[in-house]
């Protein structure tokens, strides 16, 4: 498992591109606020659920494929960051569902926001704040998957 050191290491090694992804991703995010919320969704058009919504920023804008579920996406081999060093872009699970296990995931956007796919009586995509006690008490942990990037020059625009 990477540690922030490995971070550090990993971000001064080569040109550090995870600013612009992030920018890229937040963007388009930010683009689908009001998407609907459908269960198993993937798509702009038949509306995204969390992991549907974050593997979908994540492939169009940054080159990546990330798991499907919320359960197989908290395992991805990306460095967990510490809340209090939260940057754009990385990704925040959830349990909400009271039984410990991760079932949500959204994008922290910076300055205590994060844009998720909620459920349908919430409307969708939108934002919230990690602040508030729902998402404080139901917060489990964060990973920088950026960090797992391609390199811009390898990303195929089509």
């Amino acid at each position: 498992m990477a540690t922030e050191d490995d971070l550090q290491a990993f971000a001064s090694s080569k040109p550090y591109q995870l600013p612009a992804l992030a920018d890229n991703i937040l963007e388009r995010g930010m683009s689908l606020i009001g998407t609907r919320y459908r269960f198993g969704g993937t798509s702009e058009k038949s509306g995204f659920d969390c992991s549907g919504f974050i593997g979908y920023l994540f492939r169009e804008e940054a080159g990546m494929n990330l798991p499907r579920s919320t359960r197989e996406m908290i395992n991805v081999d990306a460095p967990l960051v510490a809340r209090n060093n939260l940057k754009p872009g990385d990704l925040l699970f959830f349990s909400t569902n009271g039984r410990g296990r991760v079932s949500h995931a959204g994008i922290y956007l910076g300055d205590d926001q994060f844009i998720h796919s909620s459920s349908r009586r919430s409307g969708g995509v939108r934002i919230d704040k990690l602040g508030d006690r729902y998402w404080s008490k139901t917060f489990i942990e964060a990973k920088r998957a950026l960090a797992m990037a391609p390199t811009a020059t390898t990303i195929s625009r089509n």
